[in-house]
């Protein structure tokens, strides 16, 4: 047999199959393209351009002025409180509901989530109720003894940072939640038989088989807290400045579209920073559980 012969009764490598599952994701991508990509590139573009073409001198303008950094630290502390008040409600929470059975967990489960069907302005203004000077707050402590006389917690810091974790707190659950529902019950009791008390059980066993669930709830939050708007102007006012409501400003008041977009880019950076950073470290901490 000669040596084309051989050639030519070769079988032809198959051609490699592409995967069309890529087809189901395609208009979701086209949406976000055209209403969320499109518009943050409007934003780069607005921050980079002026009368005399490409520029960044406006955020060296941003960074150099002390007032801006006083609202990135106001943005950043207010979104680190919210985000660990909510840690610290959610994560017994996120136990109670999935522990709990029967109707208990549907009761637990419905309370969590009807709240999100409720729009943020109707619960800002319940919170202004609540935290005024005769508010339910303020009457509570002073039946209890612990406040003499009325005192208001509108228009506070502390009183944005419980607003805001009334909003965000079903975010924080939820994915603890998911977590928690797939751990097997029986591992304190495996870890009581080998000598282990509960403490150093939820510490070295509970605690790292939830850290995905927390670090995702904590990238959720933060990057809401950081972003808010509308509950920092109802709860607090004018007076404490964020980056969100320092965009909403430059727009809407001061007609300063350059401020506006050099903050929103700004504010972007620290939120798309915080995401990834928990979503590499949940990545990380799901693979090593």
């Amino acid at each position: 047999m000669s040596a084309s012969t051989i050639a030519v009764s070769r079988p032809l490598p198959a051609r490699p199959r592409r995967d069309p599952t890529w087809l189901l994701a395609a208009p979701a991508l086209i949406y976000f393209a055209l209403f969320y990509a499109l518009p943050i590139l409007w934003l780069l573009a607005g921050s980079i351009t002026g009368r005399t073409g490409v520029m960044f001198g406006s955020y060296a303008e941003f960074l150099s002025d002390p007032f801006n950094w006083r609202v990135i630290s106001n943005t950043v502390r207010v979104a680190a409180l919210v985000t660990v008040f909510c840690l610290v409600l959610g994560y017994p929470v996120a136990f109670a509901l999935a522990w709990a059975r029967g109707w208990m967990q549907i009761a637990l489960l419905t309370a969590i989530i009807l709240p999100l069907s409720i729009g943020v302005v109707v619960k800002a203004f319940a919170w202004q109720i609540v935290l005024r000077r005769d508010g339910v707050v303020s009457q509570f402590m002073m039946a209890t003894g612990f406040w003499s006389e009325p005192q208001r917690l509108l228009f506070t810091e502390g009183g944005l940072v419980f607003g805001a974790a009334n909003v965000f707190l079903p975010f924080m659950i939820l994915p603890i939640y998911a977590v928690v529902k797939l751990m097997d019950p029986r591992l304190n009791e495996a870890a009581a038989t080998l000598g282990a008390t509960p403490f150093y059980s939820f510490w070295r066993i509970v605690i790292p088989l939830t850290l995905p669930g927390v670090v995702t709830g904590i990238a959720f939050v933060f990057s809401m807290s950081i972003s808010m708007f509308v509950i920092p102007s109802l709860l607090i006012g004018d007076q404490f400045q964020t980056l969100a409501t320092l965009i909403g400003r430059s727009f809407l008041l001061m007609r300063n579209e350059q401020l506006g977009s050099t903050t929103a880019v700004v504010l972007l950076i620290l939120a798309v920073g915080v995401v990834v950073f928990t979503s590499a470290l949940a990545r990380r901490l799901g693979g090593s559980t």
